[in-house]
């Protein structure tokens, strides 16, 4: 099973497991580091993590993980769905459409101009080897497309931006 994981907006990644293993592919929000990591629990709530040859212990609770001492808070969500307002605040007016996480845009699937329904596909970005397809917050027409295919985006990079 796949979840997107948010790690006090500064790091951000892909978590799976199956077969009792569990693994997290990772990239800091300045995309100054990003990996591969081993999770292995060790009792419920308490984690071993491995990254590079270190170990860390990780305790985890409800929205928050401890690591050496220090708290982050953590937002796990299925990286499939969509959520009205995720990339932007529904209603009227501006709204933007943004990368989640770093990544590389793949496809733009409008056109300046367009007018696109709530939930349709805007830009597909992959992320941690996953492709995501960004989803227009609301009904509106796209004003402006900001990337194009190939590009490298940041964590939070506007994509379109919807009237």
């Amino acid at each position: 099973m796949k979840r997107a994981v948010d790690i006090d907006g500064r790091m951000s990644g892909i978590v799976w497991s199956g077969d009792g293993e569990v693994s997290w592919e990772y990239a800091t929000a300045d995309d100054d580091y990003e990996g591969r990591a081993s999770v292995h629990r060790i009792e419920d709530g308490v984690y071993s993590i491995l990254i590079g040859g270190a170990v860390f212990e990780a305790r985890v609770e409800e929205g928050a993980v401890t690591v050496g001492g220090n708290r982050y808070a953590v937002r796990l969500r299925d990286p499939r769905e969509w959520a009205p307002g995720a990339n932007g605040v529904g209603g009227q007016g501006h709204t933007e459409v943004k990368a989640p996480m770093p990544g590389k845009v793949i496809r733009v699937l409008v056109e300046v101009g367009a007018e696109v329904e709530a939930g349709q596909g805007i830009a597909v970005v992959e992320a941690m080897k996953m492709q995501n397809e960004m989803r227009a917050a609301r009904p509106g027409v796209v004003s402006a497309i900001r990337v194009a295919t190939g590009d490298a985006v940041a964590a939070g990079q506007v994509l379109a931006v919807i009237d």
